[in-house]
């Protein structure tokens, strides 16, 4: 599928709630119909990886379509390649709002693409929905009211691993590499919620930027710091260059990878899946690799749908599954709206989500959304890469 190729979605209208006062105007991206959604994802660049989402989201609509659509209209997704460039991003979200008059934009990957053109949207009245990456910013309702978050933050999740830390290594000393934006910087917020005054102490840590070519120096310097613990806040391939690397130099922290590098075959296979093991994650997706799920119902939609719509796509790469999960997350909003899609009734149908359980999620996520709460996702559940699959460990647990 041309990842190009114009597909689109529908909303239209105002901002309610709270949100700012907007003019009321003819709903865009809707007709009797049709429904156009927009977005920009990393096809080519340094995230490409990350392109495997856009590609399901856009298969989901289709399969959807095939079925009929929603309330007698079809999905039609503009997915555009940005290649994870804040500058790129911002261009053609323009053309998205400006051009092809989208009713939203639904699931745009990446936390600087995103940051670059959050305050865009809000001055257009753009509802911005399922915001694919995980900066803790993006369910923030009093400062952004038109964006729905779409993962668990990487704040929440730098908490979780810190706690597991202390209850396990009071002592330790942790190195974070860690992607200079707002990715990065969440994790070492996260940490800093949970560890207090022991941060300065219990920390040392190095950023790369997206554009770098390694990050050698980095892990040598890293591992210089005498850390006895690792966390990987980074995208898959600095992260998949990490963990070679840590391999490399022979060292042999405890180590956490951030979630959205967790592919098997985008970065741990390139990494060396022997060089992986033993190390620790949090996960909200059934791993599409773990034999646990073989016989699970979700799973089973998932890999029949990758069969039909993906059939080139590697159904063990995690990338697919959670396109999947966000573009369930969007199909349910736009079912909730009826034949009411303006802009006023998107957002309020986003933030009345109640209780949704996605096929693909682990058993006992739900997706709960209301006027304060932006944040559909708060648990997480640790796992650890054994060298053929992810092996969850403990419950459920959230940063409260």
């Amino acid at each position: 599928m041309n990842h190009m190729t114009r597909r689109a979605v529908a909303l239209g209208g105002v901002a309610a709630l709270g949100m700012p006062a907007i003019a009321r105007a003819q709903t865009r991206g809707i007709t009797a119909t049709e429904i156009k959604l927009g977005q920009t994802q990393p096809y080519s660049g340094p995230a490409s990886a990350f392109g495997a989402v856009g590609r399901a989201e856009a298969a989901f609509f289709q399969m959807v379509n095939d079925q009929g659509g929603v309330n007698g209209r079809k999905i039609n997704l503009l997915s555009l390649d940005d290649g994870y460039s804040p500058a790129k991003t911002v261009e053609l979200t323009r053309r998205l709002v400006e051009e092809d008059q989208v009713a939203c934009i639904f699931a745009s990957l990446g936390t600087a693409p995103n940051t670059a053109i959050v305050k865009y949207l809000q001055q257009k009245g753009v509802p911005n929905l399922f915001v694919s990456s995980g900066a803790s910013r993006w369910g923030n309702h009093v400062e952004l009211p038109l964006c729905i978050a779409g993962p668990p933050s990487y704040r929440v999740e730098g908490h979780i691993y810190a706690k597991y830390i202390l209850a396990q290594k009071p002592d330790a000393k942790i190195a974070v590499l860690w992607q200079n934006d707002d990715l990065g910087k969440d994790y070492l917020a996260g940490l800093k919620d949970a560890l207090g005054d022991k941060y300065d102490r219990m920390v040392v840590s190095a950023s790369y930027e997206v554009t770098d070519a390694t990050i050698d120096s980095q892990a040598i310097t890293l591992k210089n710091s005498g850390a006895n613990v690792v966390l990987t806040a980074a995208t898959p391939k600095f992260a998949a260059q990490f963990i070679r690397k840590i391999h490399d130099l022979d060292w042999k922290p405890m180590h956490f990878l951030s979630n959205v590098a967790i592919s098997v075959s985008s970065v741990l296979r390139p990494a060396g899946v022997e060089n992986a093991i033993g190390i620790m994650s949090a996960a909200y997706f059934k791993d599409p690799n773990d034999p646990t799920w073989k016989n699970d119902a979700g799973m089973a939609t998932f890999r029949a749908f990758m069969a039909k719509y993906l059939p080139a796509g590697d159904p063990g790469d995690a990338a697919y599954l959670t396109g999947f999960g966000w573009a369930s997350m969007m199909l349910q909003t736009l079912k909730q709206c009826g034949d009411d899609l303006s802009r006023e009734n998107l957002m309020r149908q986003a933030a009345a989500i109640k209780d949704l359980e996605v096929p693909v999620w682990l058993p006992g996520i739900k997706i709960n959304t209301a006027p304060t709460q932006h944040n559909p996702m708060t648990q997480l559940q640790l796992q650890r890469w054994t060298g053929t699959t992810w092996e969850l460990f403990g419950g459920l647990i959230s940063a409260t």
